[in-house]
Formats: structure tokens, C-alpha cells, sequence
């Protein structure tokens, strides 16, 4: 497997090239909606663009509204069951999958043939950047249901000559044993369930290292690009991790390459912003705000301006694989609304996940945001692997403590639990809570 270029002159291309390139995606995409898409021919016009043609410039974008997620939930609750963000009539769309929600409830998302088709394509890219192609044999550890998950994956494997193991319907050892007999070399799988397999493998005496699996790709968290977690992916799978960035309700939006120095976007398909979520203005690359995507592709249910709540750096240097897309400095860094102010600190569970993955004593926590007085406090629950002496659990738990407090200059309240007490996922984990009220004395 080489890591390689699913379209060498796109990824390769001059940024003023690609700049003109998305203008005409941008207008042909104005042109379409604006005729047929109830949705968005109500918010462009109220916004002042009546054709196309209003379109002079790429920072025209910046004039138009943004999409949230309630409104498109709230649209589809007034317009039930798929809303009016549709360009077509519904008899054409041949696709329904549906976000996880978690933070709250499901959004429905129909493609067309056509869109469903172009999903895929952005797929190439992940698969390209990866070093997968013909000859792979691709598990996906994934039940597959309305989720979107890993279904593009799946259906994008054999387009790029690629073998696709459906992993639905298994338990964690069932799926081990599938890798190993089918001789699979890829995984697909969110960061957090490669990690669980490959403790359920211990357990099992199976050396997950030693396997036919020689990359790795994950999506739904941003672990696969918070380098101690990948560490950790890279030595339990003995394989290359790799990071994939995406939204259920805008596509497949990026990957990691070969260098692995942080998330390719796919520039050809989309137009990403980067704003400053307090205010709403643009930022420029390099600084850290709300990642807010265009999508060009899927015409029949489109995105503007669509607010991710996603935290990322954008970085336009040049990457020494050849690629002048840009990339997000560590991937996704985090939800928005996940940072939490600490006794003055900011503080984003990715970065305390970066320092717990560190510990490979440690097999999962937790971190619980509490209000003790009028201070906002954190607590961060280890759970050890299994048959670590009690001795050695106390000192792991001051250990990871001290960390915490080296790395990000904050004292957080450490304790343990037996193994096997913290949930396992295997779709996106579910690790940081906020209490409301404390028990007394906390």
C-alpha cells in the first residue's frame, strides 16, 4: 500500500486555481437551489442574492446567513418527515441516514443517485491519502443502521478495488476473529472502538499488533489526530492510523496523508470558514474558531454556511506530500461548547485525552464538570487495565494527576474504579459531563 493521490492535479493545483475553481462551484450551486429549493431560495433571497450572478466573489459568501442545525430540525418538525431543504421532488432521493444524536435530535438527510455518488468520491480521497487501494481487504467495525457512520466507506472500498468486510452484527471478539480469518489489512472504525478491540483482544490473548491490519482510518471523534491516542492506535494495531474528518449532514470533508501533519480538507467539494464563534467574524488562517462549510456536491440537499459547532485551526502552508489543499492543524479539536473555563483556564477535553492516553496503564476515564460554591471544578476518573496491583492503580492515579497540572497548570480531583466499570462505545464515545448540582462536600 502506497500512499498515493486519488486526483493528483485537483490536490496539487495552485490555491488561485482552486479559488476559481469553487467560485463556479459556488454559482452553479446558487443557480440550481435558488430555482427549485424552498429552504434556501427563502434565506439566499432575504439575504439579497436573486441569481447566481450576485455571486462576484468567493468573499461574497460572507454576506449570507448561516445555517444552523435547529433550524434545519425545526424545519423538518414544520415540514415533516424530511423538511423543505430539498431541490427535488422526494420520489428522486434514494438515500436516508439520519445524524447520531447526540446532542439531541436526529436530523434526517436524503441523497439523490447523483449526491450519493459524489459522497463517495470524497471517499476516494480518504482512501487515496490512506494508502488503500486494490487488493485491500476493509473491515468496518460498525453496525450499520441510520447513522451515516461508515456506509460511504463501506460502499466506496470495492470503487477503488478494495474488498469490503461488513462488521455489523458482531460483538468485539466475533469481529477480532473476522479480521483474522478474512486476512483483513484495513480497519474502519471510530478511535475509541479500534482501542476497545484491541483490549478485548488482550483479554482474548489475540496480538492485535501482529495482524494482517496495516492502516487504520477513524472517524467520529477527534482521537485519530490527538497524538497519544494515535500512538496508542499505531502500537496496539501495529499500523498506520489515520485521521478522517466528516459530517453527517455535509459529507465526507477530510483525511490525513501519508505525513500525517494534520487533516487534508477536501477544497475540490467544499468551501470552509473559519469564524470567531463569539462575534461571528471570519478569521484569518492560523487562528482557532468554528469551522463553517459549503458544500458543493450534494445539490439536492444542500448546506451554506453551515455551522459545524466544530473547534479547528486552519494552516494553508504547504505540505511536503505535494498537496496545496489546506489542513487542520490536529484535526478536529473539539465541540465549541465543550471548552470549559476552569479557575480561569481554558480547557477542552481533547487536551486532557491527550494526556490520560499517555498512561497505557489506563484503560478509559472520564471527566465530569461540577460546580462546588461558586467554583467550577473537574473530576477525572480512571479506569486502570486489568489486573494492575492496588498499589500501582494509586500511583498511576497521582501520575496522571500531576500531568494534568504540569500540562495545562490546573489541579483536577483524580480517582480510580475497578476495570470494567466505564462504558465501552463503538460509535462516538461519550466521555465528558457536566452535573448541574454536586453532593455535599464535593
Amino acid at each position: 500500500m502506497q500512499h498515493g493521490f486519488c486526483e493528483r492535479a485537483i490536490e496539487t493545483a495552485p490555491r488561485e486555481v482552486l479559488r476559481g475553481q469553487q467560485l463556479r462551484r459556488l454559482r452553479a450551486l446558487a443557480a440550481e437551489i435558488l430555482a427549485t429549493n424552498p429552504f434556501y431560495r427563502h434565506k439566499l433571497q432575504s439575504a439579497g442574492l436573486g441569481s447566481a450572478e450576485d455571486v462576484g466573489s468567493l468573499d461574497d459568501v460572507r454576506h449570507l446567513p448561516f445555517t444552523h442545525k435547529g433550524e434545519l430540525i425545526a424545519d423538518q418538525a414544520e415540514h415533516p418527515p424530511f423538511g423543505s431543504n430539498l431541490t427535488y421532488p422526494v420520489e428522486r432521493y434514494v438515500k436516508v441516514h439520519q445524524t447520531s444524536g447526540t446532542s439531541g435530535r436526529p436530523l434526517r438527510v436524503l441523497d439523490t443517485v447523483e449526491s450519493w455518488a459524489w459522497w463517495l468520491r470524497c471517499w476516494r480521497f480518504v482512501f487515496a491519502g490512506a494508502g488503500v487501494g486494490s487488493g485491500d481487504r476493509v473491515f468496518c467495525a460498525f453496525s450499520f443502521g441510520p447513522f451515516i457512520g461508515f456506509w460511504a466507506g463501506f460502499e466506496c472500498a470495492p470503487l477503488v478495488g478494495a474488498m469490503a468486510i461488513p462488521g455489523g452484527g458482531q460483538d468485539s471478539l466475533q469481529r477480532l476473529r473476522a479480521i483474522e480469518e478474512q486476512g483483513a489489512t484495513v480497519l474502519l472504525s471510530t478511535p475509541t472502538y479500534a482501542l476497545r478491540l484491541a483490549e478485548v483482544a488482550r483479554e482474548h490473548g489475540i496480538n492485535t499488533a501482529a495482524s494482517t491490519i496495516r492502516r487504520t482510518i477513524h472517524a467520529g471523534e477527534p482521537g485519530a489526530s490527538v497524538q497519544a491516542t494515535r500512538r496508542r492506535i499505531d502500537e496496539a494495531w501495529g499500523a498506520e492510523c489515520h485521521d478522517h474528518t466528516g459530517v453527517s449532514e455535509v459529507g465526507a470533508t477530510g483525511f490525513t496523508c501519508g505525513e500525517r501533519a494534520g487533516v487534508h480538507l477536501i477544497e475540490s467539494e467544499y468551501l470552509f470558514e473559519v469564524i470567531d464563534p463569539a462575534t461571528n467574524q471570519p478569521l484569518p488562517a492560523g487562528r482557532r474558531g468554528e469551522l463553517v462549510i459549503t458544500n458543493f456536491g450534494r445539490v439536492g440537499m444542500p448546506l451554506i454556511r453551515y455551522r459545524t459547532g466544530d473547534l479547528a485551526e486552519v494552516d494553508e502552508d504547504f505540505c511536503s506530500c505535494g498537496r496545496t489543499w489546506a489542513r487542520l492543524r490536529g484535526g478536529i479539536l473539539g465541540r465549541v461548547d465543550d471548552m470549559v473555563v476552569v479557575r480561569g483556564i481554558n480547557v477542552f477535553p481533547s487536551s486532557i485525552e491527550d494526556i490520560v492516553r499517555g498512561f497505557n496503564a489506563v484503560a478509559e476515564f472520564r471527566l465530569e464538570l461540577f460546580e462546588k460554591g461558586e467554583m467550577r471544578e473537574l473530576t477525572l476518573t480512571l479506569e486502570p487495565i486489568a489486573h494492575l496491583p492496588q498499589e500501582s492503580v494509586a500511583q498511576l492515579v497521582r501520575e496522571v494527576c500531576d500531568e494534568v497540572h504540569r500540562r495545562i497548570q490546573l489541579r483536577v480531583a483524580c480517582e480510580s474504579v475497578p476495570p470494567g466499570t466505564l462504558p465501552r462505545f463503538e460509535l462516538k464515545a461519550r466521555r465528558f459531563f457536566r452535573r448541574a448540582h454536586t453532593h455535599a462536600g464535593r
